[in-house]
């Protein structure tokens, strides 16, 4: 099915060895038990597989990201094939197995988990709704204590009063670029995605109450969703003036508001990822489940329990304005978030 020629990198082994390794462990644990399933995943895998080395430059179990998974489901959308049409449902599926697979590869090969496909379908409500016969799953978020203790844990790298000067000093600017980038997630509602696509332009500082103080942010569109303003949380919006002048002081160039390196370069999704991983575990944040998504899913539900318009949530968030359902879901049941 794969070309294994030496023109292909090692490219096609590695998408056909993950998903073997996949499917040998569904079928050791008994999991996969619907007869013709293996086929049928096998299929999906196939012809996902096969666009993907077909892409100049290939596309890679490592540089798969959401513009790939854009441009196929654009390019194959409605086509009528011998991998079926992909239409919402199907998509869905194949972006679950996607996930599941890329899962299973980042544990076998102790490497990086490329959360790609879950990110895609968060940002694509048409094709996460899209299984009728299924519940979409109630979001996760931070309880209380969890998220005055990340906000204590994100803030201790701005000047406070108090604050050990000398502990500020020996924090690198890369250090002060993390805990600003995880505290828009949560102080602004942000996507991992849009962190890497703000701009030195995003923040708006005019009109704010205290001067040069950024309080709101404009994200720029990617292509699954427009461009859009956000309102960022005062103590966010103290550190991320902080990080604007720490990244002056260090001279970091480029136009990107959390570049990866010094000379400006973009973040990539891997890098981002673990940094914010690492962000969230420092801050002591035993369970995880759900991700860094867990923050922008919090900022959603305390917009909410203040009694915002779930439409301009929805506009915050660039989402459509159903997906706000999901949370009225939790409403009856959660306590107050900070």
């Amino acid at each position: 099915m794969f070309d294994d020629s030496p023109s292909a990198g090692g490219t096609a082994a590695g998408f056909r060895d993950a998903f073997a390794a996949w499917l040998a462990d569904q079928r050791g644990t008994g999991t996969l038990r619907r007869p013709g399933a293996a086929e049928v995943y096998q299929a999906m895998w196939d012809s996902f597989a096969l666009w993907c080395l077909g892409q100049s430059p290939r596309v890679t179990l490592d540089t798969l990201g959401l513009a790939e998974l854009q441009a196929y489901q654009a390019e194959r959308f409605g086509r009528k094939a011998s991998d079926r049409s992909l239409s919402p449902r199907y998509v869905l599926r194949l972006m679950r197995l996607i996930d599941r697979v890329l899962r299973h590869h980042a544990a076998r090969t102790d490497s990086t988990l490329n959360t790609a496909a879950p990110e895609w379908v968060l940002a694509n409500p048409d094709v996460r709704y899209a299984d009728a016969e299924r519940e979409d799953p109630l979001p996760e978020y931070l309880s209380v204590a969890e998220a005055r203790q990340l906000i204590a844990h994100l803030s201790s790298a701005r000047p406070r009063p108090g604050r050990d000067r000398n502990a500020l000093a020996a924090m690198s600017w890369q250090e002060v670029r993390n805990r600003a980038s995880v505290a828009l997630q949560l102080g602004a509602g942000i996507t991992p995605g849009d962190v890497r696509a703000l701009t030195l332009d995003s923040p708006v500082a005019a009109g704010s109450r205290i001067r040069g103080r950024p309080w709101k942010l404009q994200v720029p569109g990617n292509g699954t969703s427009q461009p859009r303003e956000t309102p960022i949380a005062p103590w966010a919006a103290e550190l991320l003036q902080y990080w604007l002048q720490v990244r002056e002081e260090a001279r970091v160039a480029g136009g990107f508001l959390f570049p990866s390196t010094r000379t400006g370069k973009p973040w990539g999704a891997e890098s981002q990822y673990v940094s914010a991983r690492q962000v969230l575990e420092d801050a002591g944040m035993a369970s995880m489940a759900g991700g860094s998504f867990r923050l922008r899913h919090t900022f959603a539900i305390r917009q909410m329990r203040r009694g915002t318009d779930p439409e301009q949530i929805a506009r915050w968030l660039g989402v459509e304005p159903r997906e706000m359902k999901r949370y009225e879901h939790l409403l009856p049941a959660m306590v107050e978030v900070a």
